[in-house]
């Protein structure tokens, strides 16, 4: 730990949300349809697309519409996704000839794709075929992405309606952020990852001789395409197992600064868009620096507790000046800790590093930035309307302590927003801590785990935490490919994204035909200091909700698994 770590943390985590700022006001005209500076090359193809599907651009959708729209959306990438997977030695492009996966594979990593979480019951390079990574998995990289940020939109304009109904028009928004926003950027990051050295092939292998002279056969696949949109629309789900830390997905320093800030930016960026559709910029810029500040303190706690000395090799008086365990060797401590508070406090993006392998509070830290809701800077979309949500609370809240109906960006919170937003809220610690129970005792469940006790409850409950929190990272010590795993994990991941998305559209419909007021000499500040702590402090309960239960309950799980093991 010392001052050149600390700089490439703080200097790390400036240059996302700097450029965060321009991304964010040209989403915003994507968002609002106006011109951009692709027009003259896009603008036909979205025209096209819209005579294609039978889309009228012009019509708008109330928030029911709308919210059938993203459920429809989804149901069909799932059915489409699952063939795939599930027949892929009937498909062309598997130079490998790997076989069809099992049906509750199939079922998980459709599940998995479509609701952005990207979870990887199984080793890609051994299992999935080249179509299916590209036709398959590439694809929802961008379609989940996409409908994520279209909810985003759809909640940001429920705050500049005045009186109305329609949140706008839910294809239209998957299709504009597709073509003007996701793809030209990840070309371009996809160009960047090739000229730095990312494989971009249709070969099956190569083959190589080590040093000892035995002959080595080399995984191949068309990497930097996928690697692009996987960072930047933070999907996780890599070519390889290792993720990141291969280094056919992130050869040097310059492609894991680039992968990190790519992983976060849109995050960011959606609040920005946010503020400029709602007319609300200084309340979005506290909800960024609330982001920021929870990132910095997540990485700020990795990075202190992994550069301590190891305890289990202080004990049996080993060196232990240096501890790499579970660190990315190639790049050090401070990179592993950023990145590891950046794909917990958003979406995957890919593992660079083994949170299994880290010290008790370093693994810690990042099942909690999970728990709260993948809201810091959180998953593409996901974290601007969970940040929404977490922001009605508070609000809420502090109206409840002046005695004065709150407001936020000149809407009245009333009973009925937060209702739904506490139903948002609840879905995580229901499927995290009821799942993690079940699997706790059940013999089934157990056989996968490589270890008991407080480390064994750790993975299980990590296990559902990412799942539900459409997260995709992974603790590691857990063979989750089994028929039990996979299908309580696919479910997590549902209740995850649907179950939350559902009560949120709910809410934007509610705010939407609220008059849009006047601040007046009564109205909270939702853009000072005072509200990023309310806020900050909300956050901290909400996702306590399920951290601190789990750690009451640990020694009783531990007693319910031994007698589980015993019979």
């Amino acid at each position: 730990m010392d001052l050149r770590g600390w700089a490439e943390i703080v200097v790390t985590i400036g240059l996302t949300v700097a450029l965060a700022f321009p991304l964010g006001l040209y989403m915003a005209r994507v968002w609002q349809g106006e011109r951009t500076w692709l027009d003259p090359v896009l603008k036909p193809v979205e025209s096209v697309s819209y005579r294609l599907f039978g889309v009228d651009p012009d019509k708008s959708q109330n928030w029911i519409a709308y919210a059938m729209g993203v459920l429809a959306f989804s149901m069909a990438g799932f059915v489409v996704l699952y063939l795939i997977v599930r027949f892929q030695d009937l498909l062309p492009f598997n130079p490998q000839h790997f076989p069809g996966a099992s049906p509750d594979l199939a079922f998980n990593t459709a599940i998995s794709f479509i609701t952005n979480t990207n979870w990887q019951s199984y080793v890609p390079e051994t299992t999935l075929s080249t179509f299916s990574q590209m036709a398959g998995l590439t694809s929802h990289n961008f379609l989940s992405a996409a409908a994520g940020l279209a909810i985003a939109a759809a909640v940001a304009r429920a705050f500049a309606a005045n009186r109305g109904e329609g949140l706008g028009n839910f294809w239209v928004d998957v299709t504009r952020i597709s073509l003007y926003l996701l793809l030209p950027f990840s070309i371009v990051i996809a160009l960047a990852y090739v000229a730095l050295g990312e494989p971009q092939t249709l070969f099956a292998n190569a083959q190589a001789v080590t040093v000892e002279g035995a002959k080595q056969t080399i995984s191949l696949f068309p990497t930097a395409s996928q690697e692009a949109i996987k960072q930047l629309g933070t999907n996780g789900g890599g070519i390889f197992n290792a993720n990141s830390a291969h280094p056919f997905e992130n050869p040097n320093a310059l492609t894991n600064l680039i992968e990190i800030i790519s992983m976060n930016v849109l995050g960011y960026a959606c609040v920005i868009a946010f503020g400029r559709v709602a007319v609300a910029r200084r309340d979005a810029r506290a909800l960024v620096a609330v982001m920021a500040l929870f990132v910095l303190g997540a990485s700020a706690a990795i990075y202190a507790t992994e550069t301590q000395p190891a305890p289990s090799l202080t004990a049996v008086h080993a060196d232990a000046s240096v501890n790499m365990e579970g660190k990315e060797v190639r790049f050090g401590a401070p990179s592993t800790a950023v990145w590891t508070a950046a794909t917990t406090g958003a979406s995957d993006g890919g593992v660079n590093g083994m949170h299994d392998s880290f010290m008790p509070l370093g693994g810690g830290v990042a099942m909690f930035m999970i728990q709260l809701g993948e809201i810091l800077p959180g998953g593409v979309g996901s974290g601007l309307y969970g940040m929404v949500v977490m922001a009605l609370i508070a609000v809420f809240v502090a109206g409840l302590m002046v005695g004065r109906t709150p407001e936020y960006l000149g809407k009245k919170i009333e009973a009925r927003e937060i209702k739904f937003a506490m139903l948002a809220v609840l879905i995580l610690p229901a499927s995290i801590l009821g799942f993690a129970a079940v699997a706790s005792v059940l013999p089934i469940a157990l056989k996968g785990l490589e270890n008991s006790g407080a480390h064994g409850l750790s993975e299980i409950l990590y296990a559902y935490s990412s799942a539900t929190g459409n997260n995709g990272s992974a603790f590691a010590g857990l063979s989750a490919n089994t028929p039990f795993w996979n299908a309580t994990l696919g479910v997590a991941m549902l209740l995850g994204r649907f179950a939350y998305i559902v009560p949120v559209m709910a809410m934007a419909g509610s705010i939407a035909a609220k008059p849009k007021l006047a601040a007046s000499g009564g109205t909270f500040p939702t853009d000072g200091p005072l509200f990023i702590g309310l806020l900050i402090g909300v956050i901290l309960i909400m996702g306590g909700l399920q951290f601190f239960p789990a750690l009451a309950l640990g020694p009783i799980v531990e007693h319910f698994q031994v007698l589980a093991a015993a019979h």
